[in-house]
């Protein structure tokens, strides 16, 4: 995939957005930790390319997340997402989507879950986002059991 404009949900501390920036992508992160932000914004300090952004994801039209994206990554925010909100979730990052990007969520299935999560299993992933993304592909994760990569792409 050449590099384009992505978005990294749930961005934590910037690993995964600065990576991306560091091979040519424009990665706009967004975490509702203010100390997750900060140090991703500390640690991106000499980074082109890159923006953290503090706030919800279930909200982006609010903080003024404009796509659109070429590449939506999340791992391990949608199923931290409370399941009243998923809908809104689905309905913000689709309106940044660009048609035929390309969307990446890691999400746990299984019994294994942090802290305020919820299980995510592929039924759910199929019924919220079908309207907007084509699951194309799913990778089964081996830890924790259950995980999973869930690739789509929007329509």
């Amino acid at each position: 995939m050449q590099p384009g404009r992505a978005l990294d949900l749930g961005c934590g501390t910037g690993t995964n957005a600065l990576w991306l920036a560091a091979r040519s992508w424009f990665v706009v992160g967004v975490d509702f930790s203010s100390l997750a932000i900060e140090a991703a914004r500390r640690k991106g300090d000499w980074t082109s390319g890159v923006e953290f952004v503090e706030g919800d994801v279930t909200r982006l039209h609010e903080l003024d997340v404009d796509g659109p994206f070429d590449l939506v990554l999340d791992i391990g925010c949608f199923h931290s997402v409370p399941a009243r909100r998923r809908d809104d979730y689905v309905r913000e990052v689709a309106a940044v989507a660009r048609p035929g990007a390309l969307m990446m969520i890691y999400a746990f299935g299984g019994w294994f879950r942090w802290p305020g999560s919820t299980r995510t299993r592929e039924p759910e992933i199929r019924q919220r986002l079908s309207e907007a993304f084509e699951l194309f592909r799913v990778e089964r994760g081996r830890r924790p059991s259950g995980s999973a990569w869930f690739y789509l792409r929007r329509r």
